[in-house]
């Protein structure tokens, strides 16, 4: 069957299309259900009109196990669509959870997204009102006009006044919608924010704490918080409000019913039992509106949550499984990198060109902002507003399939990040374990021994260890991670930053050991005392390169520069002062 144009708008919708079985099915429970609700009211007909008038114990026997019947069809139908939802719901986390994931990390990656786990909530909250009773009002919704036939079927009037009811219910959900929509909206937006600044400020509760930050952020926090207090309670007053006009509409509308009914018993144009009767089928007719206009929030919620995640999807698209490539030797080539930030009017990095030969340790320096962490980022794929090209081997970045890559890229950022696991996960990257191959990369981190020490060594918790290690220590583990495996390409931001005397002496023999092995090495400092062992220096300055060559070259051209610059400053020390005139 092709998928309606309507359906094509976006991959959410796609994907909600592919369960149009388990609607039709779901549609055909409904009709069940609501064709076998009008059967107590024919029941209750059927025993004052023939059963009291007949007196036969036979007639009711048989008209009660008749409804017996009926009523468990109709629970058995209810049972079946309410499980046939719930099933449908988990299918479809199951089909979306991972692109919702995928889409998180690259909106988290890039900088777009403001809570990580707003997805994951709204991918929550749109199955919940699609297994839920929103979706059920919507289902039983067009089979109001069944109740309303029987209704004319009793009397006009009845009828008429069964439409009128359900108008009225109409309006009064679309005033209060139109009433509260924009202060529930806002006040959705500062809960967000509120508990994003939450968020933001525990992973840094060491830094808040030590120097006495809490206060003031707290202070700040409240601001927020009360903002958000008052803007839902305005939202919730203006809510119960409605709330409390429907009511008085719905409790009218029945008294009014059972009044009408019995002013046409008194005038002869109905029989007593059907006072009763067109009590339960004005009900009928009018709950499916009833019903909606009371989770019009949960429908509303859920919309605003169909409509982020449509948006997540399409700015992040599936990612392309890319061709499958042999593994990369690792020569690199940068060709017109411009890399930018939102909010910045220059660029980071002004049209970059360079080649770097596979085996080599090209060493990346400058000064503090001149793009030397950009430039990293750039080299691993990372970084998402950069335009010209990146090449591993000839291929641009992009035409790689991520996971094929990863294996063979090795990355260590300045900010060490290690995740809830034992140091042997945190190493292997959480993928399977080889113990060889996690020992051979703590060995050359030099960071074996201190693992051996600890009390459960290689299968300690990060969560356990993470306030015992030291700065050093995890630099080294996050280190022994990006040199895990058999990568060929390791870029390395600052690994010195946070090492003593041995540590440096350890990663420059594993620099040197990854080099007689042909990776290649990207090692990114502005401690010139380790730049000894590289055979290329790359010099940025203000997102630009300054020099690049062999290290030997570089470092002559750096010197003849400061020696140049020394000179020029003593000339300037030296020369007279001008004499008044």
């Amino acid at each position: 069957m092709k998928t309606p144009s309507f359906f094509r708008r976006s991959e959410l919708s796609a994907t909600l299309w592919l369960f149009r079985r388990e609607l039709v099915v779901c549609v055909l429970f409904t009709m069940v259900v609501n064709v076998l609700m009008i059967m107590p009211s024919l029941y209750m007909m059927q025993v004052f009109d023939r059963v009291l008038v007949s007196g036969s114990d036979l007639t009711l026997l048989a008209l009660t196990a008749v409804m017996l019947f009926l009523l468990a069809v109709m629970a058995f139908a209810e049972w079946s669509r309410s499980r046939l939802l719930v099933r449908a719901g988990v299918k479809l986390d199951e089909k979306l959870n991972s692109r919702v994931f995928n889409a998180s990390f690259e909106a988290h990656l890039s900088q777009t997204g403001t809570n990580p786990a707003q997805p994951f909530s709204d991918l929550t909250n749109v199955r919940q009102f699609l297994t839920g009773q929103g979706l059920f009002a919507f289902l039983d919704a067009p089979w109001a006009p069944i109740y309303v036939a029987v209704l004319f079927m009793l009397n006009p009037l009845l009828g008429w006044f069964a439409i009128a009811s359900a108008l009225m219910l109409i309006l009064v959900a679309y005033i209060g919608h139109r009433v509260t929509h924009e202060p529930l909206e806002h006040a959705m937006e500062a809960g967000m924010q509120v508990n994003a600044y939450v968020h933001s400020k525990l992973k840094n509760a060491e830094v808040i704490e030590s120097m006495g930050m809490l206060g003031d952020l707290r202070r700040r926090w409240q601001s927020g918080q009360q903002k958000h207090l008052r803007l839902n309670n305005g939202a919730q007053d203006l809510g119960n409000r409605m709330q409390a006009v429907s009511k008085f509409v719905r409790y009218t509308q029945q008294s009014l019913a059972l009044g009408l009914a019995a002013l046409l018993v008194l005038k002869g144009e109905l029989s007593p039992v059907s006072i009763f009767v067109s009590n339960v089928l004005m009900g009928r007719a009018t709950a499916p509106i009833d019903l909606m206009v009371s989770t019009w929030k949960s429908f509303f919620s859920a919309r605003k949550s169909f409509e982020r995640l449509e948006a997540l999807l399409a700015k992040h698209p599936a990612r392309d499984a890319g061709l499958v490539h042999a593994a990369p030797q690792g020569a690199m080539r940068i060709e017109d990198l411009v890399a930018t930030a939102p909010g910045r009017a220059a660029p980071i990095l002004r049209g970059l060109n360079a080649d770097f030969p596979a085996g080599e340790i090209i060493a990346i320096i400058g000064p503090s902002g001149s793009g030397k962490s950009t430039l990293a980022r750039s080299l691993v794929g990372i970084w998402p507003y950069t335009q010209g090209r990146v090449t591993i081997d000839g291929e641009p970045l992009q035409g790689w399939n991520r996971d094929e890559l990863g294996p063979f890229l090795g990355y260590l950022p300045q900010d060490i990040e290690l995740f809830e696991g034992t140091i042997a996960e945190n190493i292997a990257r959480f993928g399977d374990i080889d113990p060889d191959k996690v020992i051979q990369a703590a060995v050359r981190a030099g960071v074996h021994d201190m693992i051996l020490r600890l009390p459960r060594g290689y299968d300690t918790s990060m969560g356990e260890a993470g306030s015992l290690l030291s700065g050093g220590q995890r630099q080294r583990i996050g280190l022994a991670r990006a040199m895990y495996g058999d990568p060929s390409v390791i870029v390395l931001d600052e690994p010195n930053s946070n090492l003593d005397e041995v540590g440096e002496t350890a990663l420059v023999a594993a620099m040197k050991g990854l080099k007689e092995q042909g990776k290649t090495v990207f090692l990114i400092t502005h401690r010139t005392n380790i730049i000894g062992v590289a055979d290329r220096i790359l010099l940025l300055a203000e997102g630009a390169i300054l020099l690049y060559g062999p290290a030997a070259e570089v470092i002559a051209a750096m010197q003849a520069r400061a020696a140049s610059a020394a000179q020029e400053a003593r000339g300037a020390e030296a020369a007279p002062e001008p004499q008044p005139i």
